[in-house]
């Protein structure tokens, strides 16, 4: 008789540890996302969410511990029982795997929207203009901004500039998208879109990592809500049983003053 071995994760940390001076801000945090999953990370500021997100593409370097995309140590190579941070064109081609969507768009305002979405392709993966070009017109038209090529990011508002970021990361073909507090920066009119949006992209198959305060978009797209505390995983499962019967105080504590 045979068994099949379960399906290796699309993003793993192990044993993640992370500090700034005296300040230990990542306690051996432990996570695997599967293929398609949607994971959310909630918790309360300064619990380590964005910086554990952060270290999924390198952005941060870990103290100790590891993280694997897709099977690969990222950011590092491991020889003779030691870890060896690799050089900053091996990381850049990394990153082609993770799209990134921050709080602050991070959009070039010199560039118009079509610019903006086409420069990473074009440079980086090479991608003839042309192809690059029709597929950020595909994009635009995903996240409902198909009249806004040649506008330049000044006369967008902050959630169609967010929605742009979106198509940006979206542009490269990622197998993971990491979303940093994707909605915290806009006015409260604005996040409906930039969610719905992110409904569809999860609804799609894509695999999301989300740091989210937007308790009710976690519950209604999460597979999974992550929730973190001083620096550890303290309870880790479905919405209905992390935000309707959570089983430790400190997350009880959280959502109380949350919700």
């Amino acid at each position: 008789m045979t068994t099949t071995s379960p399906a290796r994760p699309l993003v793993s940390a192990l044993g993640v540890h992370k500090s700034y001076g005296h300040n230990h801000v990542l306690r051996g945090v432990d996570l695997e996302v599967s293929s398609g999953e949607v994971v959310c990370l909630i918790g309360p500021s300064g619990s380590g969410k964005t910086t554990l997100l952060r270290t999924l593409n390198h952005l941060e370097t870990v103290d100790a511990g590891s993280i694997e995309v897709d099977g690969e140590l990222v950011g590092y190579r491991a020889a003779g029982g030691r870890m060896y941070e690799l050089k900053e064109a091996e990381i850049a081609t990394q990153r082609r795997r993770t799209g990134m969507v921050f709080q602050h768009f991070n959009l070039f305002p010199h560039m118009t929207v079509l610019q903006n979405i086409v420069e990473a392709p074009i440079g980086i993966k090479r991608i003839p203009k042309a192809k690059a070009t029709a597929r950020a017109h595909e994009l635009l038209t995903l996240v409902g901004l198909a009249d806004k090529a040649s506008a330049y990011p000044s006369a967008l508002s902050g959630g169609q500039k967010q929605r742009v970021a979106i198509a940006r990361a979206l542009a490269m073909d990622p197998k993971v998208m990491l979303f940093d507090e994707p909605t915290s920066a806009l006015d409260p009119e604005l996040v409906g879109d930039v969610l719905a949006v992110m409904r569809n992209l999860a609804a799609s198959g894509m695999t999301m990592i989300v740091v989210t305060h937007e308790i009710g978009f976690a519950r209604q797209v999460a597979d999974r809500i992550v929730f973190m505390a001083d620096g550890v995983v303290v309870e880790d499962g479905t919405p209905a049983e992390v935000i309707d019967s959570p089983q430790h105080a400190r997350t009880r504590e959280f959502l109380k003053a949350v919700l």
